[in-house]
């Protein structure tokens, strides 16, 4: 609309500049006199007025209807009084016209408003991007009576939940689901902010609107339309670019006071003119400069522009905030507190230390191990298996598997027998253990983690320690918080020498262990009472009553369930480095406001006695339409300021 206005304002304004008084009088020309050629100005900056202003109008309406005068106020007050002085200028009353200013005052807000616009909907333009990352159809596999099956190109709302797809390769995925058949790598990144694609197999689960990889994968449905993780990250875009921060609180205000101080200088203006003999149309003059260029339109931008690049890069990068405030206090955190299970760590069992006897290869002990456990149901079993295969070995397939109940399994390997068993079953068949696996296994014991041994004809080959294998990810995490200055406290109910462990690993300062869910809010408390502004990080459902209670409730691990209602910020990977990045993008937001706030503010403090004329006896006056100019220039300044938070390093 803005645009629009802005256009054919433009052509209208141009016939008022030539049969106006300001270019003839700056390039010494004489304009065409045909019949009724001193009406021309007045009528087209009438037509401007009517046309081009009748938006700044409409706003000044709302704004003195809901009393919180402001920029709008300004605008359509200074219009309006030039409007109105021309109008009886032209009639009768002496003095000069401001037709071409008006005209070009209307022409250069409209264009303003357009600019201003268009960066607003380019910071808010993720929700578009992520909306387009869906396929307009799906292709759904339908299975006969027979047993045959068939393939029908329909619409994504024809889907419903239990339908099985057929995702192709290249494709984006079109629903929420899980992987019953097929093989491929996954690129999450637009969702989740994960550069590397992700292997995806029968039985994990996959986001609507990311892209299949080389292979072909058979998903079934598992979430449509809204009840997708994408619908839920755009909802909590959408939240978070509405909700009203502390800063935006302030900046209203700003605006709502910077506002009668315009009308108030204005007035002083106008009346100060008067009084020293000035004429009416220069005092009216200097009273519409100063309302123009006091506008408080960068004032209004500065932080709704920064907060809007900031929640939709945060969102291309897998950090969503629900609430503009938790990502505000962010920047003010000194210590982070971290849930253990699935957050620091997988809140999976994984081989976490292994050790070899003599002339044995631990990698092929490990090999050997989990061809002989593939075929158990007991945990430690599966994450021996697992640990093989997220090792990049190939695990063998073994014959003559049994099962020892409560002590272990028996196999027979490439002609050899082999055993994998704890501690029960050592004692059991009086097994030969090297010291140094004695010594292995005693230091496991201390840290609480399970351990079983690789045995063959009565000696024991090796010795794996199983317990919740700690994050990759998660030593960095804590690495890049103490860079950025912040205590990192765990908090589990874990016993102490399972959790002192994992914090001696990580280089974590404080440790909470045995502690009960219900408890943990006391610990939240107990480290705010020490006067420490404390995030608490966990998974969003059992952390929940601490993830309230914190400054900032980060929700991390959401995945596909990205409708978190505990956490202020949700975090789509299970990754706790993004925690830091939360921090880092915080502080950087924060400091875009603020450069904003002050250039937005400080502008006007030059500007406004400027605008009033404080210079005229030297010769420097300013007219509305150069005002005009100024105002405009200082938003786009601040505009291409908020810009620039998109470069910022996260």
């Amino acid at each position: 609309m803005f645009r629009d206005k802005f256009w054919l304002s433009l052509v209208l304004t141009i016939p008022t500049l030539i049969w106006g008084h300001m270019l003839p009088a700056a390039f010494g020309y004489v304009p065409p006199a045909p019949p009724g050629a001193r009406w021309i100005a007045p009528v087209f900056g009438t037509a401007v007025f009517l046309y081009g202003g009748w938006p700044f109008v409409q706003g000044a309406i709302r704004e003195l209807r809901d009393r919180l005068p402001g920029m709008m106020t300004l605008i359509a007050l200074a219009i309006g009084v030039a409007f109105v002085f021309s109008a009886a200028v032209t009639l009768g009353f002496p003095g000069m016209p401001l037709w071409e200013e008006l005209a070009t005052l209307v022409t250069i807000m409209l264009l303003g408003h357009w600019i201003e616009m268009r960066s607003i909907n380019q910071a808010q333009g993720a929700l578009a991007e992520l909306a387009k990352l869906l396929p307009s159809n799906a292709v759904r596999i339908i299975r006969d009576a027979s047993g045959g099956e068939r393939t029908e190109e329909v619409p994504l709302t024809a889907l419903t939940d239990g339908d099985l797809v057929l995702v192709k390769p290249g494709a984006s995925i079109p629903a929420d689901g899980e992987v019953r058949e097929g093989h491929s790598n996954v690129n999450e990144a637009m969702v989740t902010g994960e550069s590397r694609p992700i292997g995806k197999n029968a039985g994990d689960r996959v986001i609507a609107g990311t892209v299949n990889g080389e292979g072909s994968l058979r998903v079934l449905v598992t979430g449509t339309g809204d009840r997708t993780a994408l619908a839920g990250i755009m909802r909590l875009v959408e939240q978070a670019q509405t909700s009203h921060s502390r800063a935006q609180v302030l900046a209203d205000r700003a605006a709502y006071w910077l506002t009668l101080a315009a009308l108030g200088a204005g007035a002083i203006t106008l009346v100060g003119w008067l009084a020293v003999a000035a004429e009416p149309a220069y005092a009216i003059e200097r009273l519409v400069t100063v309302l123009v260029i006091a506008c408080p339109h960068a004032l209004g931008l500065a932080v709704p522009l920064v907060v809007a690049i900031s929640t939709t890069l945060g969102a291309r990068n897998g950090l969503l905030v629900r609430d503009r405030r938790g990502l505000e206090e962010a920047r003010l955190l000194n210590s982070v507190v971290f849930d253990k299970t699935g957050t620091l760590t997988l809140g999976e069992h994984r081989v976490v230390g292994a050790h070899a006897a003599d002339g044995v290869e631990a990698g092929e002990a490990l090999r050997l191990a989990a061809g002989i456990e593939q075929d158990a149901e007991h945990p430690v079993a599966k994450a021996i298996v697992t640990s093989a295969v997220e090792s990049g070995l190939t695990v063998p397939r073994v014959a003559g598997f049994e099962a020892i109940p409560g002590h272990g399994v028996h196999a027979d390997l490439d002609g050899r027998r082999l055993a994998v068993g704890g501690p029960n079953l050592i004692r059991r068949d009086q097994i030969a253990v090297p010291a140094q696996i004695e010594a292995f296994a005693a230091a496991a014991a201390r840290r609480a983690e399970s351990v079983v041994y690789l045995i063959e004809n009565g000696r024991a080959l090796a010795a794996f320690s199983v317990a919740d294998a700690v994050r990759p990810e998660s030593a960095e995490a804590v690495r890049r918080l103490h860079a950025q200055g912040l205590k990192v406290v765990m908090l589990t109910g874990d016993a102490r020498a399972v959790a002192e462990a994992v914090g001696r690993d990580l280089g974590i300062d404080t440790v909470f262990a045995e502690v009960l869910p219900e408890e943990k809010v006391a610990k939240i408390r107990e480290l705010q009472h020490q006067g420490l502004r404390t995030a608490m990080v966990g998974d969003g459902v059992n952390d929940a009553p601490a993830l309230v209670a914190a400054d900032v409730g980060i929700a991390i691990g959401a995945g596909t369930d990205v409708a978190v209602e505990a956490g202020d910020v949700v975090l789509v990977r299970s990754d706790p480095r993004d925690v830091p990045r939360i921090i880092g993008l915080s502080r950087a937001t924060y400091r875009k406001m603020v450069q904003n706030l002050w250039w937005a503010a400080g502008y006007n403090i030059v500007a406004i006695p400027l605008a009033a004329g404080v210079l005229a006896p030297i010769g420097v006056v300013l007219s509305p339409a150069v005002g005009a100019v100024l105002m405009s220039v200082s938003t786009v300044i601040v505009a291409i300021n908020a810009q620039l938070l998109r470069r910022a390093s996260l």
